[in-house]
């Protein structure tokens, strides 16, 4: 079992389950009466683009992070 202690390790899985549910959204499936995965993430970390823009920079930041976990 992993324990997310540190304030960017809770970050990163926040980002990773926002690009769950972005990809979701991509494929037509919503949030009832909350706001969706791509306004959060364009509120909170500022991102730019269509959907599939930014699903395509969560990815590489996902394939960065776990290359550099790869090269401890």
């Amino acid at each position: 079992m992993t324990v997310l202690t540190t304030p960017a390790q809770i970050d990163a899985a926040r980002l990773l389950a926002l690009r769950a549910m972005l990809k979701l959204e991509i494929l037509g499936m919503s949030r009832s009466k909350s706001p969706s995965a791509y306004s959060i993430l364009k509120k909170d970390y500022g991102c730019k683009g269509t959907r599939e823009k930014v699903l395509a920079e969560l990815n590489e930041w996902r394939d960065q992070l776990l290359n550099q976990g790869e090269s401890k």
